[in-house]
């Protein structure tokens, strides 16, 4: 059974960073894409970025420039999601989303929250 993993949410004051981290296992299949959403309070789910399995990225306005999609090299199916200058209004659950070259359909992680206080 395929499962997205992610890791590195908490608390952080208004200026800092953090990283999450999101695992894919259960299949032996490569992702094609893979992407950070969130949930703010009250709010809809939101792409935050997404990475392809050829590198190419694309960020929400919001969030260019302050972050940054990576894929793990070492790591088969990991992505990372590196934060900094973190805004209260970035406060939310991020789910890790991901597609996979044989698989149809998304699969989503169970989300981690980001809280970022003033």
């Amino acid at each position: 059974q395929v499962r997205l993993v992610e890791s590195g949410g908490g608390l952080v004051q208004a200026g800092g960073s953090l990283s999450l981290s999101c695992a894919a296992s259960g299949t032996i299949f490569s992702t094609n894409a893979m992407a950070w959403y969130r949930q703010p309070p009250g709010k809809q789910r939101e792409l935050v970025a997404e990475i392809t399995r050829g590198g190419s990225t694309n960020y929400a306005d919001s969030v260019k420039g302050r972050f940054t999609i990576s894929r793990d090299n070492a790591r088969r199916n990991t992505v990372h999601l590196q934060m900094n200058s973190l805004k209260p209004e970035d406060t939310a659950v991020y789910y890790c989303h991901a597609q996979f070259s044989a698989l149809s359909g998304d699969y989503w992680g169970q989300g981690t929250r980001v809280t970022v206080s003033s």
